[in-house]
């Protein structure tokens, strides 16, 4: 069994801060965990885009705090996300995400699992896994 804690993993290497200072997110579960998805706490933070691309991964994002939008890129259709709402990547959409004024919280699941230590590449996306 694995059990931690989330303010406590936010003063370790788990609590990473993207490259453009948008979000931040805490790595509570991870590839080397052998759970076969990892599981962050992300925060992001207002009046911020990020330009996402995950065609390598999966991800379901749960908001339960604050509001932001998504933008898929292929549509330019804008999905309002809220505290209760979730969505799937589930055709590896390119995607604006977006913090309104106070920002959201949001617990992700990535299949297949990151290990922490991805940097998001220039077209958005992390590296496909080894």
């Amino acid at each position: 069994m694995i059990v931690r804690n989330l303010e406590e993993a936010r003063k370790t290497e788990r609590l990473v801060t993207a490259e453009n200072g948008n979000w931040d997110s805490t790595r509570l579960v991870l590839a080397n965990d052998n759970a076969g998805f990892s599981f962050h706490i992300t925060r992001i933070f207002p009046g911020t885009e990020t330009h996402i691309h995950y065609k390598n991964h999966y991800e379901a994002v749960f908001c339960y705090e604050g509001e932001g939008e998504v933008e898929t890129l292929a549509d330019g259709k804008i999905w309002p996300i809220k505290a209760g709402d979730i969505y799937l990547l589930d055709q590896h959409d390119e995607h604006l995400l977006r913090g309104k004024e106070k920002g959201m919280t949001v617990a992700c699941v990535f299949t297949p699992p990151i290990t922490g230590n991805e940097v998001h590449q220039e077209d958005g996306s992390y590296a496909a896994p080894e």
